[in-house]
């Protein structure tokens, strides 16, 4: 059985710990609740299949704006470098209020799809890194 009960776990929590950090994740039962237990480079190995993405414009100014399609969230800047940082911080800045406000975004239909995002961007904690791992590509004026 995959499962491991609740009691038991608490009973051993250190050594359950041990095993998720050095073996794999553990799949545990309390009553009618499920759980899963496991480090965070197993989570973060799970989630790098989720890539933020934008559309890029260049406005007349010269400026980029980029508006992100996983999050409905739009940043501009004098360059694309600087419009990929302001974006990597309101991303950041989003997933901290969606984890702040976890059981009332991760409950309605137009935010639900965001989790494995606003866990990407939160285990990562960089925002620099966030921005500059968007995929871009040119959107239309």
């Amino acid at each position: 059985m995959l499962m491991e009960n609740a009691t038991d776990v608490r009973k051993e929590w250190s050594s359950v710990v041990d095993s998720v950090v050095h073996d794999k994740p553990k799949l545990i039962k309390r009553t009618r609740d499920r759980l899963w237990l496991s480090n965070l480079e197993t989570m973060k190995e799970i989630l790098d299949i989720y890539t933020f993405t934008a559309e890029k414009y260049t406005e007349p100014d010269g400026s980029v704006t980029l508006a992100l399609n996983e999050i409905d969230l739009v940043e501009n800047g004098p360059t694309e470098a600087e419009a990929r940082l302001c974006m990597g911080r309101s991303i950041m800045e989003y997933a901290m209020e969606y984890y702040d406000e976890y059981q009332i975004y991760s409950k309605a239909p137009n935010r639900k799809g965001h989790i494995p995002y606003v866990f990407k961007a939160l285990l990562s904690d960089d925002p620099k890194k966030t921005g500059e791992g968007i995929v871009c590509q040119d959107g239309k004026n």
